[in-house]
């Protein structure tokens, strides 16, 4: 069983290799569970969001659809290097 030091700000810092058996990347969460006995169960912290609530987020904030000529407009523009 791996060990790890506690760092005077009472810091730990996971080893690659469990990070990877949690499958866990940098900048992604971890969650603990407290259980008896002075024991924690680590896991990866998934995202719980819905597209409901990023639609709501974003509601009200759309502008006004464009149509496909304003589209190739701006792609054509874009390849050409105008801005």
């Amino acid at each position: 069983m791996p060990s790890l030091a506690v760092t005077m700000k009472g810091q730990v810092t996971l080893k690659r290799d469990l990070l990877q058996h949690l499958g866990i990347k940098p900048g992604e969460r971890i969650e603990f569970d407290k259980l008896p006995n002075g024991e924690l169960r680590v896991k990866a912290a998934r995202p719980t969001g819905t597209i409901d609530n990023f639609i709501g987020r974003h509601a009200g904030k759309a502008r006004k659809p464009m149509t496909i000529e304003e589209m190739n407009e701006i792609a054509a523009s874009s390849w050409a290097g105008e801005e």
